[in-house]
């Protein structure tokens, strides 16, 4: 009986654990297709936030190229929505354009409240999809 509680406790805990990882999702959008290296300036895509941890003030978005990661594409800093989610379009970043071929982008939302950080999320996609 006492492994049984126990392993419902740890079971529970993780299952609250779970609930509160803070995560993100995006779409790209309708984006100009873009193959030259040489990117466009475009609105941001839509995002989603989930477990967005308590106490956050502001959210910071950076996207970067896993395949040219020293390219700075630029992001945006939004104060928090109640529902997590961030429209198309609500910053201005250079969209991503790979030279001839598929690259690996990865959006990283970093939860803030003032200047500490609480918590980081990641979500990547290709493209051009």
């Amino acid at each position: 009986m006492r492994l049984l509680s126990l392993s419902l406790a740890a079971l529970a805990l993780s299952a609250t654990t779970a609930a509160a990882e803070f995560t993100i999702s995006f779409e790209w959008g309708d984006i100009p297709l873009c193959r030259t290296g040489k990117p466009n300036t475009v609105g941001s895509p839509a995002f989603v936030l989930r477990g967005v941890p308590p106490g956050t003030t502001s959210i910071e978005f950076a996207l970067k190229d896993r395949d040219a990661p020293n390219y700075n594409h630029g992001g945006g800093r939004l104060k928090v929505g109640s529902d997590g989610k961030f429209p198309f379009g609500v910053f201005k970043y250079k969209s991503p354009c790979p030279p001839g071929g598929v690259h690996t982008y990865v959006w990283t939302a970093t939860a803030r409240a003032d200047k500490k950080v609480l918590a980081r999320a990641s979500a990547s996609r290709t493209y051009p999809e």
